[in-house]
């Protein structure tokens, strides 16, 4: 994580101080510091969908709903990212605050 963080700030939890400064080349490095070699489309599906969300709502969304819009089962984050927050920290989204964190950190 060390080139990343020279060039982008993140929190004690890896997510982005200035969600701002987020890109898909982002994404792709810090998808690889979760042990995920490639985003695919799949990855980018929800990725994009968890962006969308915040961006309407300033919230986390139900990620198994998300997940069941993508026609995906609602494990759909478990599965391609290891739990929700690697999603949300690969997305570029700011911390969702602590409740949210303690449910998106289980695997």
């Amino acid at each position: 994580m060390e080139q990343t963080q020279s060039k982008h700030q993140f929190d004690e939890n890896g997510l982005l101080i200035h969600p701002e400064d987020w890109s898909r080349e982002l994404a792709a490095e810090l998808a690889k510091e979760e042990s995920i070699p490639q985003l695919t489309d799949i990855h980018w599906a929800l990725i994009d969908a968890l962006r969308a969300y915040y961006r309407k709502y300033q919230a986390p969304p139900p990620v198994a709903m998300i997940c069941r819009e993508l026609d995906l089962n609602e494990w759909c984050c478990h599965d391609l990212f290891h739990n929700c927050l690697a999603a949300w920290r690969i997305a570029g989204l700011p911390d969702p605050g602590e409740e949210a964190k303690a449910y998106m950190s289980a695997e």
